[in-house]
């Protein structure tokens, strides 16, 4: 389930008129009996979400906001003195609770959908949403502790085995018939501490007992997002090989586990965004675009020397380089790497991904305790900044865009050309000579300067400071525009792009159109998009309000 993330950037500081607009319907609105300090939204299809307190917590039926159930934690779980902290499980219907004690921590598992107590132990400590992994294949969790992996039934608790040979977190892995799991380790920001003598280790564990069958080492860091919760990295069978996609290509053997090659180089992203004060988490991610491959071709972005960059091109079958590109020289960060015709265009520099867990704790005059919780996503920009092209066939470079030196949003494809965005223009660029075909000002869109651009159907949507616009990607002529407050996007499906601002309002965009509905909520209140894209749902205070996001 997708964990409620909230954008806070600070672009703007003029302020403006915004013209009346209508309000999203309002489907139905449930208060619950308590505050709401946590949330989760359930898809439409499963037919429920919660809602919970620092004491008690409110199932309720998605369809109609009605009340499914309400208890109290110490009604639920009557061993735990208090709830410390509260970890949905949506993959298999689960609840858990924590009662956090040095060294003695109480951990109680609840059936999300009836609230009937399950099971609950003292057994392992420091389990986190972080090194807890339900494996459905199997019905259990893979939990990592300190010394040892254990594996438990995730509706009795039952631990099946446990192995003090594979260290660190199960990532993403690869389950086969016969039962077993192929997998990467890694090690979450947050509990660096908690795995001591790591090394990186891919290997394959045989889930009816825990033996492993054989293990090896990788390249790179095999990290989630810190919020979205998003592997960064893919793994996968093909035939009897083993590939990891991590900062390129790594191949292994599926029944011995040997290295048969590489094209992978340890990148990390260090220094190219500034960590926020107070945060527990924080990663910075797409500084590096991921391989491509196209038939038997293999490119990969050699960026582990910081100083000097290159693409490389292999024979996806043997591994064979077959030509280094000249150096690409400081480049910091390539988001976006396309493989068009007989060119490679590459975006250098430009905006990045960056998240953290910001937790405040202050103590204020009358000896009380304020504690300041934000789940933080924004999106720096790294120079320098440029495009460039080299040759399919020998790595050459074709030609260098000299337009972009000063300043690039992102850049995406449009057929055999490229749309550039500099931030206060659109440029769509014939890749085969870099000729600009036009250039068109974003002003026009009426909504400030471009945060970013994304494609949609045959436009181009211009993420901008007062809103969003449309322009065709064939001619750069303005389509559409939606004036709207100072705000970033929340969430997106289809065509239907969400808009946040710092006081909690959203406005929901229809991309053909770029006309909007628009919620008022409280400040910090938190929202979620369902998977469909036809619902919001909004939590403050003590009330539920599910609204749609068209008429």
């Amino acid at each position: 389930m997708k964990k409620q993330i909230l954008f806070t950037l600070a672009l703007f500081s003029a302020t403006f008129l915004v013209k009346a607009q209508d309000d999203m319907p309002v489907v139905w609105e449930s208060k619950m009996d308590h505050k709401i300090m946590h949330n989760g939204t359930g898809t439409e299809e499963r037919g429920y979400s919660y809602a919970a307190s620092d004491k008690e917590i409110t199932v309720f039926d998605n369809a109609t906001g009605k009340v499914k159930w309400t208890k109290k934690f110490k009604e639920v779980a009557p061993k735990l003195g208090k709830i410390d902290e509260l970890i949905p499980a949506w993959e298999s219907n689960l609840i858990f609770l924590f009662d956090r004690k040095m060294g003695k921590d109480q951990i109680a598992c609840v059936d999300m959908e009836t609230g009937s107590f399950l099971w609950n132990t003292d057994k392992y400590q420091d389990v986190t949403e972080d090194n807890a992994v339900y494996i459905p294949e199997e019905q259990a969790f893979a939990i990592s502790l300190k010394a040892s992996l254990v594996l438990i039934k995730a509706r009795t608790g039952e631990e099946l085995w446990s192995t003090s040979k594979f260290k660190g977190v199960v990532g993403k892995y690869i389950y086969t018939n016969d039962r077993h799991l192929v997998c990467v380790n890694f090690v979450p920001s947050a509990l660096g501490a908690l795995f001591s003598g790591f090394k990186n280790q891919i290997a394959k564990i045989n889930l009816k007992n825990g033996d492993i069958v054989w293990e090896n080492t990788y390249i790179g860091r095999a990290e989630r997002k810190v919020i979205s919760r998003d592997f960064i990295y893919d793994l996968f069978l093909d035939g009897d090989m083993v590939i990891l996609s991590l900062n390129g290509y790594q191949v292994y053997d599926y029944k011995t586990g040997s290295s048969l090659w590489s094209a992978a180089f340890d990148y990390t992203p260090d220094g190219i965004a500034n960590k926020p004060a107070n945060a527990k988490k924080f990663g910075v991610y797409g500084g590096v675009a991921d391989p491509v491959r196209v038939g038997n071709d293999l490119y990969v972005l050699d960026m582990s020397n910081k100083r000097n960059q290159f693409v490389k091109k292999y024979d996806a079958n043997s591994g064979k380089l077959l030509w280094t590109s000249p150096e690409i020289k400081d480049a910091r960060a390539i988001p976006n790497m396309y493989i068009m015709g007989d060119k490679v265009v590459l975006q250098i520099g430009g905006a990045v991904e960056a998240q953290a867990y910001i937790y405040k704790r202050t103590t204020n005059a009358d000896g009380s305790v304020t504690i300041t919780e934000e789940w933080k996503i924004w999106f720096p920009n790294v120079k320098p900044n440029g495009v460039q092209a080299f040759n399919t066939s020998d790595g050459k470079l074709a030609w260098e865009s000299e337009r972009f030196k000063k300043g690039i949003t992102n850049m995406i494809e449009s057929e055999n050309h490229v749309i550039v965005s500099s931030g206060k223009a659109l440029y769509k660029i014939d890749v085969n000579n870099g000729k600009e075909l036009y250039e068109v000002p974003v002003a026009k869109g009426g909504v400030g300067n471009a945060e970013g651009i994304l494609s949609f159907k045959d436009m181009v949507v211009v993420i901008g400071e007062k809103g969003i616009s449309t322009f065709k990607q064939n001619n750069g002529d303005l389509v559409a525009s939606g004036k709207y407050k100072s705000s970033m996007p929340e969430d997106r499906f289809d065509n239907i792009l969400i808009m946040k601002t710092e006081g909690a309002d959203i406005a929901a965009f229809d991309l053909n159109t770029c006309k909007f509905l628009e919620f008022k909520a409280r400040k910090d209140a938190s929202t979620t998009l369902t998977t469909d894209g036809v619902y919001v749902y909004v939590y403050e205070n003590k009330t539920v309000t599910k609204v749609k996001t068209g008429k």
